[in-house]
């Protein structure tokens, strides 16, 4: 079977820092200003959740509450309630564009299954977490990233997604089409070429792909694009190098386009992330 993640997680790098493991006793708060995503596993007990635009949960153990962008959200332990958690920040690479960073809702919430491949990963996690041994933040952090990929593939799975690019990828002939210009971004792909790599005629191919994933194919081929350039431009390659690597003839055509997308030049975004400024 292929793997509908492997491009997506070779071009990005996930980054997962685990801050805290243990009882959660106040009320935590978090905010939206840090940059980052957020995972809240819950071994036992229960703790309200709020913000992130939803109404105010219980979690009851096990769980996870999973937040894939920076949103200001609450955790709160319940009256006399004993809660063990672990929480960790996540990055999906540094692009702002990466569309794993906008598949998944604001918040996800899930109760753990006993048995299945993700509560075994987040109760090794605990393990782990609870005792201190050599190399233990790097093995937490480790699992917490391995946790977040086994939470991406259930929720593929499972058809939880509703639409985005984790909908289109669930879908084995929009699958084929979306990882090929994930692998392939600077190929000049054509909608005829897409539809032929999905096995779907041209209208029902757009057709399927919009009503799915949510946009064009090729809006979201820009998009997958420019998120490219971004992580490029951050690694320091030069902005006609990066053009040409995703797809564009030109720095003047890459720039227009990361116009479109993201509302100003590469160098200008590129500028404001080195000084701190907003992406």
């Amino acid at each position: 079977m292929e793997d509908r993640l492997a491009a997506v997680l070779a071009r990005f790098t996930l980054r997962a820092r685990v801050f805290h493991a243990g009882a959660l006793c106040v009320d935590e708060r978090f905010d939206a200003a840090t940059g980052v995503g957020y995972l809240h596993v819950v071994e036992h007990g229960r703790l309200a959740f709020s913000g992130a635009g939803v109404r105010r949960r219980v979690i009851a153990a096990p769980a996870l509450v999973f937040l894939p962008r920076p949103v200001r959200h609450r955790l709160m332990p319940l009256a006399g309630e004993a809660v063990g958690t672990v929480c960790a920040s996540v990055e999906f690479g540094a692009a702002l564009a990466n569309p794993l960073t906008t598949a998944v809702p604001p918040v996800v919430t899930l109760p753990l299954t006993p048995g299945d491949t993700l509560a075994a990963a987040v109760a090794l996690l605990f393990r782990e977490a609870g005792e201190w041994h050599c190399g233990r933040q790097a093995v937490v952090d480790r699992l917490a990233e391995v946790v977040v990929i086994l939470l991406l593939r259930h929720l593929m799975d499972a058809g939880l997604v509703a639409s985005g690019v984790l909908a289109g990828l669930a879908e084995p002939r929009l699958a084929r089409a979306i990882n090929a210009m994930h692998e392939d971004p600077a190929r000049a792909w054509t909608l005829p070429a897409l539809a032929g790599v999905a096995g779907l005629s041209r209208a029902r191919f757009a057709a399927h792909f919009v009503a799915v994933v949510g946009q064009t194919p090729a809006a979201y081929l820009a998009a997958w694009r420019i998120a490219l350039a971004q992580a490029a431009l951050l690694r320091g390659r030069p902005v006609a190098v990066v053009a040409a690597d995703v797809g564009y003839d030109s720095a003047s055509a890459l720039a227009r386009a990361f116009g479109r997308i993201v509302g100003c030049s590469p160098r200008a975004w590129l500028r404001a992330r080195r000084e701190g400024g907003a992406s």
